[in-house]
């Protein structure tokens, strides 16, 4: 029954280094300010615009 245990500490420690990952990644979306994100989203927009079409097979 040792092996549960271990199987268990594993996945608590998966289940942390997941919730690290999401904070982390949060943190970094949530410093952007609106006039940034509206920036990139024009460019994003300008860039799909003038980029010729391709006709896809």
């Amino acid at each position: 029954m040792r092996w549960w245990k271990i199987a268990g500490l594993a996945g608590l420690a998966g289940v942390a280094a997941t919730g690290v990952v999401i904070a982390r990644a949060e943190r970094r979306r949530r410093a952007y300010t609106p006039e940034e994100i509206r920036g990139r989203l024009h460019a994003r927009v300008a860039e799909t615009t003038t980029r010729p079409e391709v006709d896809k097979p």
